[in-house]
This record gives structure tokens, sequence and C-alpha cells, in this order.
């Protein structure tokens, strides 16, 4: 169940210090000596300012907008000059697997500077030029620290989105577009989080971190009533790349995956308001290249996960987490840390211990799901790809990314297999260019640890025995099995006449020691026979390091092969009834339109060679 804490004022970490809400109430203050400006002309933008280039938002949202419009972009970089802030843009945008290339340094301008600086540590005749020249001024830098309190955090994210918003105010009018975050609404027991709706009570948010950012678009809020336009963009938790997997390992939103995957639990939450940064990224340059977009507020979040999703999600991956209380993860997962530390998960154990950063996780778990209302109409009226849930499938490359990285933990087949069958064999073997004569058969359990293993390897793990008196007289124990399915992607053999349904490969111990293989290969071919296709096995078994000394054909009786294949699948006992039948048919439909199309395939290249007209047949017709 969720936790539900009430508020209560009298306990401890409950409210901010006083002396942060008195810096908090001189910061604002800075926003009334803004000068007043007019309204920027309604056209997309051609000289943009971004700051934040090197981060992980940042750096796509840059690639984005040289995608998306013929803007030439100055990056603000923090360097000692400006080789230096090239050497380091250019090395971060490949650290997340991003294009650095010519074109791209041909339409930006690098400009090494400080956003905590006055006038972002540029010199009078720089900030001069850019307030005269720039038509829109983009601030995505910020400090993202859960453990600093707002004093250390305020020169990045307020002081410096103030400058910016002195930037964008002085000469030419330009827009100020700011991502900002839902962490504004930060509050325990806030009950909705709309774009419109009012932001948490400062006093109530303990985090420095949320403050900052509350004190930032609050002061922005004010710099509105000079005139200046300003566009507010919250995004959630931000995703790793669904294509790339490249991700931000200092976000609490991949640190709260990797913790779920690795240890195999996750704390009860309402819901996770996340998105994955490609398209964050994307939605954030639509908005600010659209000029009828500018001047209001937007939840970047995406289609907000449920617990249930969360889990359903990892169990198809072949990753069953139990559902603890918040303050059982939290001590099972120190416990864990501690004895097995990562040191990228580093940042997730020092906010685990930080009383402060506690509240702003529990606060982020038994929020609302935030509304963006807004946002979906302009996703829609500008064609792009709607929000969707940041799902398994949206979560793969990731996924890979952190268990290469040693931050997660994917399926193995030595883990409590997801789903499983029986598969019974029958047939005959013999000497190589002889007569298959000996009796040979397979009993053998197949199964996956995960939905994840078909759909990024197409394998079937198997285990079981052989009994071929040809081999040994006693039966063989499968010490590691495969079955591919549609292996090369069912490429033809033989001129094309046989199509690869499944191919098996085996390693057998005898009862003496004595180390064996065995290859098998189902083949589907334009004939009537689809029946047995699906069932018979061409084998070939030799000794380990040796080639083959025994050929044949094993098929699955026909009167087991519904029984143990369809009706007889088992499915980890740990799920809910309603999650077993969706494995049960969702593996059953995977593995049905695979074999549908690995049979389809032969019949449709004899179909293209009757409708051959060429006069001339070649040497493979003449064979067939």
């Amino acid at each position: 169940a969720v936790p539900t804490t009430p508020y209560r004022p009298d306990a401890p970490h409950s409210r901010a210090r006083q002396e942060d809400l008195d810096q908090i109430l001189a910061d604002l203050a800075l926003a009334d000596r803004l000068p007043f400006t007019d309204v920027p002309e309604p056209l997309p933008p051609r000289r943009i300012l971004l700051t934040g280039a090197t981060g992980f938002l940042g750096s796509h949202m840059l690639l984005d907008l040289l995608r998306h419009s013929d803007a030439h972009v100055y990056c603000l970089v923090r360097a000692a000059d400006e080789a230096a802030a090239t050497e380091r843009l250019g090395a971060q945008l490949r650290s997340y697997k991003l294009p650095w290339s010519s074109e791209i340094r041909r339409r930006i301008t690098v400009l090494p500077g400080d956003i905590r600086r006055p006038r972002l540590g540029l010199t009078d005749e720089q900030w001069h030029t850019l307030a005269h020249e720039l038509d829109s001024v983009v601030g995505v830098a910020a400090a993202v620290d859960f453990l600093r309190g707002y004093q250390s955090l305020r020169g990045s994210n307020v002081l410096g989105a103030l400058t910016l918003a002195e930037l964008a105010a002085t000469g030419r009018p330009k827009p100020l577009h700011h991502i900002s975050s839902i962490a504004v609404f930060n509050e325990v027991g806030i009950t909705s989080m709309g774009e419109d709706d009012p932001l948490a009570h400062v006093d109530r948010l303990i985090s420095g971190y949320d403050q900052s950012k509350w004190a930032a678009e609050a002061a922005l809020r004010r710099a509105r009533d000079h005139g200046l336009v300003v566009t507010a963009l919250r995004p959630g938790g931000i995703g790793g790349h669904t294509r790339t997997g490249a991700y931000n390992p200092q976000d609490l939103s991949s640190g709260l995956i990797s913790a779920f995957g690795r240890f195999r639990t996750v704390p009860a939450f309402r819901y996770l308001n996340a998105a994955p940064v490609d398209w964050v990224s994307r939605v954030a340059v639509a908005a600010i290249c659209e000029p009828d977009a500018w001047g209001f507020d937007y939840n970047l979040t995406g289609v907000p996960n449920t617990l249930d999703d969360v889990v359903r999600d990892m169990a198809l991956g072949g990753m069953h987490v139990r559902v603890k209380d918040w303050d059982e993860w939290r001590t099972d997962t120190l416990a864990r840390l501690e004895a097995e530390p990562v040191s990228e998960l580093g940042f997730l154990s020092r906010v685990l211990q930080s009383p402060t950063a506690l509240k702003l996780c529990e606060a982020t778990l038994q929020g609302p799901a935030a509304d963006a209302e807004r946002t979906d109409a302009l996703v829609a009226a500008l064609g792009l790809p709607p929000a969707a849930r940041y799902d398994a499938q949206a979560q793969l490359k990731t996924f890979e990314k952190l268990a290469e990285d040693g931050l997660a933990r994917l399926p193995h087949k030595d883990d409590q297999p997801y789903l499983w069958f029986a598969e019974t064999t029958e047939g005959t073997v013999g000497p190589v260019g002889a007569a298959a004569a000996t009796p040979c058969s397979m009993a053998l359990t197949l199964s996956i640890a995960g939905m994840y293993q078909l759909v990024k390897e197409r394998r079937v793990d198997v285990t079981g025995e052989v009994t071929c008196p040809a081999v040994h007289p006693e039966p063989l124990t499968v010490e590691r099995g495969d079955v591919w399915i549609r292996p090369e992607e069912g490429i033809p053999l033989q001129h094309g006449l046989r199509h690869q349904l499944l191919r098996y490969r085996l390693r057998l111990r005898d009862a003496d020691g004595g180390l064996w293989w065995l290859e098998g290969r189902k083949y589907a071919r334009a004939r009537r026979d689809l029946w047995r296709q699906t069932r018979a096995l061409t084998v070939e078994i030799g000794r380990e390091g040796e080639a083959a000394s025994l050929l044949g054909e094993v098929v699955v009786p026909a009167d087991s092969y519904v029984r143990d294949q369809i009706d007889g699948i088992k499915v980890d006992p740990r799920l809910s009834g309603q999650e077993k039948r969706a494995a049960k048919l969702t593996w059953l439909a995977w593995f049905g339109l695979e074999m549908g199309r690995g049979l389809l395939a032969p019949f449709a290249r004899a179909a293209a060679d009757l409708l051959d007209l060429r006069r001339t047949p070649t040497l493979t017709e003449h064979h067939r």
C-alpha cells in the first residue's frame, strides 16, 4: 500500500529553515530590478543562446535545435577559454552518444562563461553584442544536487536564471525559455500538479534543490510583469534515450530504476512522473521554435507510471520484484549498497541517508500524477509523437546500458524462469553416410528468463536429457542448451528451398564425463506437410571438438505438442493470475507470429518463381 503519512508541521524536517526563506524572499525581490521590455517579434528564432549544453538534457536540446531549426546557437560553457570550452562540449556530446561533426561546429559558437557570475562571466562587449543580436535565450543550466542547501544552489539555479532574464530584457526584446522542474510541486501532501496549478508552499519544501527551482520560477513569474515573455518547461524524471540508451547517472529516476533492477525490490509509490530524454528534448525545442507556444507553462512529464505498471514491466522483462513500504525499502537498499558498493550509485546512497533529500523522495513517491493538458495540445498541434508511458520497451536500451555499466542486473538463465514448457522428441540417428537406425529421443525443458530475452536475443534456454544408445547407453545431460527462433532472420539455405525455423545447440555430458554436442534445425519448405515441419528436427551429434559422427531426425509426437507446448506452459508462480495469462498469451502470440513468418517465406519464394516470366531460366531454376 502507498504510505499516507499526514503532514505534521511539528515533525522534524517538515519546514524550510528560516534563513533559507529569508534568502528566497530577498532573491525574489531582485526580479523587481529587471528592466521593462517590449513584446518580441513572433518569429522562429535564428540566433539562440543556450546554457547547459554540456548537461544531459541540454546536449540533446542542442542537437534538436540544430536539427529542427535554422538557428545559430551560442553555447555558454564553463571553461577557462574557448578552446577548452569547445573540447568540453564535444566530449560531453560524445559521452551521450551524440554526433560532434564539422557541420555542428559550423552552426554553433562556443562562449566560455559561467552562469553563476555577473553577466554570465562575459566581457561587456560580448554581453552587449548578444543583447542586441540574439532573438531567444534558453536556460537549461542548473546545479542538480539533492544534498546541497539553498544557499549553495542559489547562484546557479536562481541568480543564473535572473541573469538570463536580464539579458533577455536588454537590447532587442527576446523570449526566455526556462527549464524548470516538476520539483516546484514537491510538497508532501500536494493534491494536484497541473500546468496552471499553484506551486507548492515554499516553506514546506525541505530540499535545497526544490527550493531553488521554486524560487527561480517564482522570480521569473515576476519578470513577466515587466513584459518579459517567459516559457517555463517542467520535466519530471528524465529517463534514458529510447534509441541510444544514453542516460544521466546522477538523475534520481535513473538511480531508482537501477536499484529496482539490481535488487529486485521497489518502494510503494503512487506515480513516477518520468519521460525519456529524446521526447522531453524534442517537445521543449518545439515550444522554443513555435512563437504561439511562448509565454506559457508546460509539464514535460509524459504519461506517469503507476506502481502496477512498473511491477508488470519488470516482470515481463524477467525481473520479478517485491514491493516494500518506503522505510523498509530504504533500509534494505542502503544495506545492499553497503554490502555491494557500486560507485555510480554512491549518490543514491547519500540521498537515502540525507533527511532533507528523503523529504524530496517522499514527496516524489507520494505525489499525484502530473497533468500536461497544454503540452499534449501543443504536441498534437505540431504533429509530434504523443506522450507515451516510459515502459519496458522504451527503457530497453537504457537498461542494457545500465547493466553494461554495472548499475543494474539483467535477467540471467540461472534466475527463476519466467515461463517454461516441456518438449519431447523421438526418432533415429545413424553414422554419417549410413542409414539412421538407432533410436534417439530427447526430454527437454524450454524456458525464458523474460520477454527481454526474446526481444533482444530471440533465444530460449534448454535443460533436460538426451537418450541415444549410439552415443552412450545412459542418458546424456544437457549442460547448456539454446534454441534460436528464426536464426539469422530465417535466411534460406540450399538455393532458397529451406528456410530456418529453429536452431538447437546443446552441450551434453555423458555418465562417464565425456562431452558431446548436438546441433538441430527445423526447416520450412514449400510443401503441404506444414504440421510435420513444425515438429521435425534434423540433428547432428559429435564429440566436443570433433566433427559430427551421427546424423538423423527426431520429431515431436503429434499428441504431445499441444499438450506440452501450449496447454502445458508454466509461468513463474510469484505472478498473479492475470499476469500469468498475459505471459502465456504474449509468448504464444510472439512465437506463433515468428513461426507463421517462417512458414510463409518458402511459399512466397515459390510464388515469386512461378510469376517470373524471364525467358532464360537460371541454373537454380533448372535445378528446381
